[in-house]
């Protein structure tokens, strides 16, 4: 294929492939090569067969389009990766020649991916409107809190019965709690401290942390990749987004009592992004996976919110934090869950030294 024409289909969003007619892989773009997860030297001269467990399209079209030299297209096209995620398309399928050979041109447009956009946008504002309220609300507590504090202490010096005085330490104890929980609330207090790192630095942290908190027995194990670029990152809030979720994950796996509790923490790059409206040509992503009970379908799409939890002695701000966090990063944080297993995925943009995301 034409060198300008490949640089051209690399840059496309809708994955592009060209089958001969064994169906072999002639030519795959950088989308195809991303949601498959495989690179070129595996993919050419194999069958896509291979790197699919089962696909909904009718396999008896491709045949009579070689035969009859036709075009067709078929919607909603369901695909299960080796990985067993699950991907939906729009698929296109087109009759060339090229340098007298018969060939099959297949545009497949991720659609999950259009609708995914569409909620990411619809819940980063309600969430901006639901983060914002809560800020407010923070704010309006945190002034007088100071005031009950100093009178408590004011009215501890000048009584002389030692019950009396207790009763003033739990007024000082409580509202010092309760500024703690409002200061969780405004979030992180200090501008972010970029420099570049290796993503696996703050990771290897967060593990080395959870392993000696390990009281639950549960199985961690990681997965990295080492030819990840470096990121241009604040190392330490990425690890408190990471040791945040990995929390959430260690406690969820103990209240639902599974058997062989297991957590992986994944390091891998993905191509082609949309981030907010924007794309992005390559990310850091770090996935973190529990074979747990799966969030309950209620709380999905705001379990991102302030004071939102499924457990009842949690303050719901660990996610929520986590995602500002990622959020000053330009960043977001996908959740894809079902029974036995959940996952969060972290993406990171990674740009080039001397430029930010």
């Amino acid at each position: 294929m034409n060198i300008s024409f490949e640089k051209t289909f690399d840059n496309l969003i809708t994955a592009v492939l060209v089958l001969n007619t064994r169906f072999e892989v002639q030519y795959a773009n950088q989308a195809t090569l991303s949601f498959l997860k495989t690179g070129r030297k595996q993919l050419y001269g194999n069958i896509v067969d291979d790197f699919v467990l089962f696909s909904s399209l009718d396999k008896t079209r491709f045949r009579a389009a070689l035969e009859h030299h036709e075009n067709f297209s078929e919607n909603e096209v369901e695909l299960c990766l080796l990985d067993e995620s699950i991907l939906l398309f729009d698929i296109g399928v087109t009759y060339i020649i090229n340098e007298e050979q018969d060939l099959l041109l297949i545009e497949a447009k991720h659609i999950d991916q259009q609708k995914r956009i569409s909620k990411e946008n619809q819940q980063a504002a309600q969430q901006h409107a639901a983060k914002e309220l809560v800020r407010g609300l923070a704010h309006e507590i945190k002034n007088p809190l100071g005031g009950i504090r100093g009178a408590a202490q004011l009215l501890a010096m000048e009584l002389s019965s030692p019950e009396q005085k207790e009763y003033t330490q739990m007024i000082i104890k409580q509202s010092d709690r309760l500024r703690e929980l409002v200061d969780r609330l405004l979030g992180p207090n200090s501008l972010p401290q970029f420099t570049w790192q290796n993503i696996h630095i703050p990771i290897e942290a967060v593990f080395q942390l959870v392993k000696l908190d390990n009281h639950y027995n549960i199985n961690i194990v990681r997965d990295y990749d080492p030819s990840i670029p470096v990121v241009y990152i604040d190392a330490n809030m990425i690890q408190q987004a990471v040791l945040n979720i990995v929390k959430n994950a260690m406690q969820a796996l103990h209240d639902a009592q599974s058997k062989l509790p297991k957590i992986k923490i994944k390091t891998r790059v993905a191509r082609h992004q949309v981030i907010l409206g924007k794309k992005v040509p390559l990310c850091a992503v770090i996935y973190i996976y529990d074979n747990g009970p799966g969030v309950p379908k209620a709380l999905r799409d705001t379990l991102f919110y302030p004071m939102v939890s499924s457990k009842q002695s949690g303050s719901g701000l660990g996610l929520s934090i986590a995602q500002t966090l990622i959020e000053h990063h330009n960043g977001k944080i996908e959740l894809e869950s079902r029974k036995g297993r959940t996952e969060f995925a972290i993406f990171l943009p990674i740009t080039k030294h001397g430029e930010t995301a």
